[in-house]
């Protein structure tokens, strides 16, 4: 059953047509923090990334997004991005899961939720 399931889905892992051409054409570049293996063809026309585990764009650190994108010619694992003392280390999407930011007042907050009007509201009248 799950030979069938990554023959025809794509969110789960890679479909197997992904993982053939990668394994027939691809050249292994580097990898990331998180696992996920970048690869490009002979001719250096394509790129792409085989992801470890859950396929979420936002799991991409950005000097891997550039590479990817083209918007630098050699790969971080070649040439690494300097640091800067300001930057964070890189976060993938949190949202819907239980990681994700609620702010204040938010229905999932949970924390303290504005009274309701208090005399600083006045609602509006035509």
């Amino acid at each position: 059953m799950s030979f069938i399931i990554r023959a025809l889905t794509w969110w789960n892992d890679s479909t197997l047509g992904t993982a053939l051409y990668t394994r027939r054409r691809g050249v292994q570049v580097g990898s990331d923090s998180q696992g996920n293996t970048y690869y490009k063809d002979r001719t250096e026309d394509r790129r792409w990334v085989m992801y470890n585990g859950v396929i979420e764009a936002s799991r991409i650190p950005p000097e891997w997004h550039a590479w990817l994108h083209g918007m630098t010619d050699t790969p971080p694992s070649v040439d690494p991005l300097p640091t800067k003392s300001w930057e964070k280390p890189h976060q993938p999407n949190m949202t819907g899961t239980d990681g994700a930011y609620h702010p204040l007042g938010s229905l999932d907050g949970g924390a303290h939720i504005r009274a309701k009007a208090t005399g600083d509201y006045e609602a509006w009248r035509p």
